[in-house]
């Protein structure tokens, strides 16, 4: 930090508490379009029959949607948003003009997608050439953005060929970057990879070349012993969805990737972005599987969670994820002056067990607040609303007349 730097502005913030900013690496935010269906369906949505599928979207739709996840999740304090889906060109775009830090991606893979929610899984060579050409366009068209960190989001082993893994593998390796992807996300996926190679989907991921320390596997629900012990050799990360995996009925086996060693980052996933109410999902399901409260599974260690350990796993803990001199100024601002917040005996304890998305007040990026007085500085948040709803009946036609009617 420079000696003669002067405060531009100075606010009271008495009564309030600042935490570092939210990393949430695992988001689509498109499929918001599908909030209050998709978790009762018991499936992922691309999985799921009778739902609308994100590449059936029109521009204008895809940017309506993807501007409401977005607004959702940076108004509950996420400030780095790793969303990967279709549209990417576009969900980067406007979620770039609100100001958020990204680590964006195309939705990778050469399955036919339109086959797999009928329950057939079927490789096109010229599917896989399309998504990955998409994912390397975003790269060259954001590299030099300072708050854009593409990466490539491998959508799972079984919606990907082991030819096309190597090919993902080896652009990754060449230009360093980060490979998200779903690991272990169903029976479904799991059974698929088996019958199909022999493996579990970790091993397909490690023969491929993909599992390393820039690797991020999301949900995890069905991972072996084994799986567990070669992604901790790699230095691979866990991207956990507690509220989406224990809304859909299953937990990831969170104590035993904290027994192992491994970086735990937590995310929202189609869910609505209250990352603060995830951080309470996390220590709930982790101490459920334990039995019993342990001093290794605190709010201490959720927080790290949503913070720092997402910072690591995209590798920018050099400049966020925490509250240091010399790191860019990624922070929230939360209002503790109310019932559900007092006593402030432990502030952490209550940010954790008791505080909630609509406390946050500010949300400042690289410096700059892009929320204040719980509000967007550079959307209007009543149109994007607006949009997304009008949009989202204009997608889901006589289909969704069964849930309005409700």
């Amino acid at each position: 930090m420079p000696t003669n730097a002067k405060a531009g502005r100075q606010i009271d913030l008495s009564g309030h508490l600042i935490t570092p900013g939210f990393v949430n690496p695992h988001m689509h935010a498109i499929l918001t379009m599908v909030r209050g269906v998709a978790s009762d369906e018991g499936f992922a949505p691309s999985y799921t029959p009778g739902i609308p599928k994100g590449t059936d979207l029109t521009p204008k739709q895809a940017r309506a949607l993807a501007r409401l996840g977005a607004l959702d999740a940076m108004m509950f304090g996420s400030t780095l948003i790793g969303d990967n889906f279709v549209h990417a060109d576009i969900s980067t775009e406007v979620m770039h003009e609100m100001g958020l830090r990204l680590a964006p991606s195309w939705r990778i893979h050469d399955v036919d997608f339109g086959r797999v929610a009928d329950g057939e899984w079927k490789f096109d060579p010229k599917i896989g050439e399309k998504t990955l050409r998409s994912a390397i366009e975003l790269h060259d068209t954001w590299k030099n953005e300072p708050l854009v960190n593409v990466n490539l989001a491998v959508h799972a082993a079984d919606t990907c060929s082991e030819p096309f893994l190597r090919e993902i593998a080896e652009f990754s390796n060449t230009h360093g970057l980060v490979v998200s992807t779903h690991l272990g996300q169903s029976t479904a996926e799991v059974l698929r990879v088996q019958e199909r190679t022999g493996k579990t989907s970790t091993q397909v991921f490690e023969d491929a070349g993909l599992l390393n320390n820039r690797f991020l596997g999301g949900h995890c629900i069905y991972v072996s012993d084994d799986d567990i012990e070669l992604m901790a050799a790699a230095g691979a990360h866990i991207v956990h969805i507690p509220k989406a995996n224990a809304a859909s009925g299953r937990l990831a086996p969170t104590p035993k990737f904290r027994d192992a060693g491994l970086n735990i980052t937590i995310a929202t996933d189609t869910q609505h972005g209250d990352m603060i109410e995830l951080m309470r999902w996390a220590l709930v399901t982790g101490r459920v599987q334990c039995g019993e409260v342990t001093p290794d599974w605190q709010p201490a260690h959720v927080f790290e969670m949503a913070t720092i350990n997402g910072a690591k796993a995209l590798g920018l803990d050099n400049q966020i994820g925490s509250l240091e001199i010399g790191k860019e100024a990624d922070l929230v601002v939360l209002d503790i002056n109310q019932p559900h917040q007092v006593p402030q005996i432990s502030p952490l304890g209550n940010l954790v067990h008791t505080a909630q998305g609509r406390d946050v007040k500010m949300v400042m990026i690289a410096g700059e607040f892009t929320v204040e007085d719980s509000q967007p500085n550079k959307v209007d948040a009543d149109e994007i609303c607006r949009e997304a709803e009008s949009v989202a009946r204009e997608i889901w036609g006589d289909v969704g007349r069964q849930y309005w009617n409700d």
